[in-house]
């Protein structure tokens, strides 16, 4: 639910769960053939493990990070991991790079150009579930465009800062 004055959006895993699926029928109904979907941790895991069984598609991880301070709401400088994991082989030929947003569009910029860099990648394409108006990088497929750019507050947030004693008192009857 976006706030009236556009500044937050408020996502509950259902609406989460429906986005990650629309994202894989805009995919899908593109027609495009890839080998293997590339995911950005964290924010991309989700999806790219839905996409990945959507598609049967081996799923590599490439660690990225920008947000640190203010309880990862300011944006930092970015960290990109030096390896990519991948289940067997390299990663390479047709490739879906997944995320959960382009909100600045620094991190999905510097990660395209990287891999547009790798030679054993052949075709290039990025996923993500919201687009926001300000990204300096539009993805090849997303579900929404955010035009007022307001701080997405996704579901699993729940779980920043809780540590296992917070977590353990949702038991406590």
């Amino acid at each position: 639910m976006l706030t009236d004055d556009g500044k937050h959006l408020y996502v509950s895993w259902d609406e989460y769960h429906l986005l990650t699926e629309r994202l894989a029928l805009k995919v899908h109904a593109s027609g495009w053939e890839f080998d293997q979907i590339l995911c950005l941790a964290r924010g991309g895991m989700r999806p790219g493990d839905v996409l990945s069984r959507v598609f049967d598609k081996p799923l590599g991880i490439m660690s990225t990070s920008s947000y640190r301070a203010e309880a990862g709401t300011i944006q930092g400088r970015l960290d990109m991991a030096k390896y990519i994991t991948m289940p067997k082989g390299e990663l390479a030929g047709r490739v879906l790079l997944v995320d959960d947003l382009a909100d600045s569009g620094v991190t999905l910029k510097a990660v395209v150009e990287r891999l547009r860099g790798m030679p054993a990648i052949s075709e290039l394409r990025s996923a993500v579930i919201w687009t926001k108006k300000v990204s300096a990088y539009t993805p090849d497929y997303y579900v929404e465009m955010l035009e007022t750019s307001p701080w997405i507050h996704q579901p699993f947030e729940e779980y920043d800062g809780m540590g296992p004693e917070a977590l353990a008192k949702k038991f406590v009857v």
